[in-house]
C-alpha cells in the first residue's frame, strides 16, 4: 500500500528535508520542484512511501519543523503500478495494514466527532427508528436504527483523545455525545406523547414487547459485546476497513438503548427505563474502553524514532539556519 506525501518546505530547508525523505527506509520516489509553491514561498517535494513507513517519516519531518514552516499533505492513490513501489513496500518493516498514521487517525476522528447538523440528524433519526421499533416490537427497526447512528465517531474520538491527550478533540466529542443523545431522546419522548393520543400505539406497548426486552435488561455480555464492538470499530478506523464499521453499528445497544429510555419515561415505565440507561451507560463505556486498550497497543508496539536520528535531524536543521 503506497501513500503520497506532498511536502512544501522554505528553500533553506529544502536540501535537508529531500535528503531525510530519500534515506528513510520505504521511500519509493521523490520529486523536487524548487519554487513551485507560491504562498508561501519555497520548494515542494513530492514522495511515494511505503504506508507502514509513513508514520516513521512524519516523525522525521515534524523534527524538522516541516509542517510548522510549510506544510504536508497526505493521500491514499487508489494504484500505483511501479516495481519501485513494490521493492519499497518489501524493504518496509511491517505490514501496510498493520500501520497506523497518528495524525490521519486523530484528523478521521476528529471529522467525525463536531457537533454538525449532520450528526444531529442522523441522530435524532436512528433515535426515531429506535423508538418505532421498541414500540411495534420490530427487530428490523431495531437494527435499522442501530445502523444509522453515527454514535461511533465521537466515542472514536474520545478514545483517541484518552489515549494521546488530545484534550481538545475530547472536549469536542464529549459536547456531541452529551448534546446529541439528550436532543434526540427528548425529539422522540415527544413523538411518543405525540402518538399516544393518535392512537398510533397502545399505552401498553412496552408489556408486549418481547423481541426488544434485551434493551432494558443488561447483562455481563452487554459489556462484552460492548468491548469487542469498540475493538473492531477502532481498528477499522485506523486500518481505512470502513465496510467493518457497519457490523460495530448493528452490534451495540446505544441507539436503541436511548429509544427506548425516551417512551418508557412517556408511558410512566420508569425501572425499564433506568435499566435501558444503564444498558446505554454500560456500551458508552465499554466502546470506549476497548478503543482505548487498541490504542494504546498500538502505541507500544510501533517503533518511536531513535534518540540517535532525532539528536542528528536537529543537529541538521540548526546548521540549516545558520
Amino acid at each position: 500500500m503506497i501513500v503520497q506525501l506532498r511536502v512544501c518546505v522554505p528553500e533553506e530547508l529544502s536540501a535537508v528535508t529531500l535528503n531525510t525523505c530519500q534515506d528513510h527506509p520505504g521511500t519509493a520516489e521523490a520529486a523536487f520542484f524548487p519554487g513551485a509553491s507560491v504562498a508561501p514561498p519555497g520548494d515542494v517535494i513530492e514522495l511515494q512511501v511505503a504506508r507502514e513507513s509513513v508514520e516513521g517519516l512524519l516523525e522525521k519531518l515534524d523534527v524538522l519543523k516541516a509542517q510548522e514552516m510549510g506544510s504536508i499533505v497526505i493521500s491514499m492513490p487508489e494504484l500505483v503500478l511501479s516495481r519501485r513501489a513494490d521493492s519499497a513496500e518489501s524493504a518496509a518493516p511491517g505490514f501496510g495494514a498493520d500501520a497506523v498514521i497518528w495524525d490521519e487517525v486523530s484528523h478521521q476522528t476528529g471529522e467525525d466527532s463536531k457537533l454538525s447538523w449532520s450528526y444531529l440528524a442522523f441522530l435524532v433519526l436512528a433515535t426515531q427508528l429506535a423508538a418505532i421499533g421498541i414500540v411495534t416490537n420490530s427487530t428490523i427497526a431495531i437494527v435499522g436504527a442501530m445502523a444509522v447512528g453515527p454514535e461511533f465517531g465521537p466515542l472514536a474520538a474520545l478514545a483517541v483523545a484518552l489515549a494521546r491527550g488530545q484534550w481538545g478533540l475530547g472536549r469536542k466529542a464529549a459536547v456531541a455525545l452529551g448534546v446529541g443523545f439528550p436532543v434526540a431522546m427528548l425529539l422522540a419522548a415527544l413523538t411518543a406523547w405525540l402518538s399516544i393520543p393518535l392512537g398510533l400505539f397502545p399505552a401498553d406497548a412496552l408489556d408486549t414487547g418481547s423481541a426488544v426486552e434485551f434493551i432494558y435488561h443488561p447483562g455481563p455480555y452487554s459489556l462484552i459485546v460492548a468491548i469487542l464492538a469498540g475493538a473492531a470499530g477502532m481498528l477499522s478506523v485506523i486500518s481505512r476497513r470502513s465496510a467493518a464499521l457497519i457490523g460495530v453499528f448493528i452490534s451495540v445497544t446505544t441507539v436503541p438503548a436511548a429509544g427506548y429510555v425516551a417512551v418508557a419515561l412517556v408511558l410512566g415505565e420508569f425501572q425499564k427505563a433506568a435499566g435501558s440507561a444503564f444498558q446505554l451507560l454500560l456500551n458508552l463505556v465499554g466502546i470506549v474502553v476497548a478503543a482505548v486498550a487498541i490504542l494504546l497497543i498500538y502505541r507500544v508496539v510501533s517503533k518511536r524514532l531513535p534518540e540517535a536520528t532525532t539528536r542528528r535531524l536537529k543537529w541538521e536543521l540548526r546548521r540549516t539556519r545558520g
